[in-house]
């Protein structure tokens, strides 16, 4: 099928943050990629892609403008509660056996599932020797998630979701309430690591007992799950936890004779190879 003229925009203003800036979405799911390119071009008042295409090469200020509408900040705290679930139940007993962990939320975007697992594995007495590693390639969701600063009328359906999860304490034990936000306690992430990392172009930073990506993979194409998953594979410790999306699959990557389904439902993998 002939390209459009919007198509080879798009290709060469991909290139061109690859080129420039080092961000690299030419492997992203070209139709969501797509969709959320016209959509900043819109919003941001651009008649073409290609003229926004410009500024973006020229005006540094433009590239955390865009990357706001390339990477998804679409989450929330305990998000699916049934995955935390088994992980409170069924991957947690196995990670008590470790005298440290290191848990890695790769594509932590605004920090609501970093939270999540900091407040379970405080429930659960491993915080004290759990180091955290939240990585994403948004400047801006980094810094939103260091801050730990949600709206307030969010807070009811993380408090729910908290509970199906098997929480053991109040969600409300973790935050205060001040001016229509909750504020949570910066003892959740005096162990964390904060830092810009791409799935795409980024290496391996540690031996990993526990990966949590989520709802990150479906935005890839095959080729770069593969990669993404290789990568996952590569940072984790032997006999080490893969946690995806529930729409997301090993199925078809060549790295999934390496892990064994843990908790098949919850898309939970364990590593099995040396």
């Amino acid at each position: 099928m002939t390209e459009t003229i919007e198509d080879i925009e798009i290709e060469l203003l991909l290139q061109a943050v690859y080129q420039h800036y080092h961000y690299d979405f030419r492997n992203y799911a070209r139709a969501s990629i797509k969709r959320r390119l016209l959509h900043a071009r819109s919003q941001l008042g651009y008649d073409s892609i290609s003229a926004m295409q410009s500024d973006v090469l020229h005006d540094r200020t433009m590239l955390p403008r865009l990357l706001n509408y390339l990477t998804v900040q679409v989450s929330e705290m305990f998000r699916d509660p049934s995955y935390f679930r088994a992980l409170r139940e069924k991957v947690i007993p196995h990670l008590r056996t470790y005298a440290s962990l290191k848990v890695w939320v790769a594509g932590c975007s605004n920090g609501e599932e970093l939270y999540s697992l900091s407040i379970l594995f405080r429930e659960e007495g491993l915080a004290h020797k759990t180091l955290f590693y939240a990585t994403d390639i948004n400047p801006t969701a980094l810094q939103a998630a260091e801050a730990g600063v949600y709206p307030l009328d969010q807070i009811r359906l993380f408090t729910e979701n908290h509970r199906k999860s098997g929480g053991h304490s109040s969600l409300s034990d973790y935050y205060t309430a001040d001016y229509g936000r909750a504020v949570f306690d910066k003892s959740l992430r005096s162990q964390v690591v904060f830092s810009d990392h791409s799935l795409v172009t980024d290496a391996v930073f540690g031996e990993m007992h526990l990966i949590s990506c989520r709802n990150v993979l479906i935005y890839f194409n095959r080729e770069l799950q593969n990669h993404a998953i290789g990568l996952f594979h590569d940072s984790l410790a032997r006999r080490g936890f893969l946690g995806i999306g529930s729409k997301e699959s090993l199925r078809f990557s060549e790295h999934a004779g390496s892990f064994s389904e843990f908790v098949g439902d919850e898309k939970i993998y364990q590593r099995t190879t040396p």
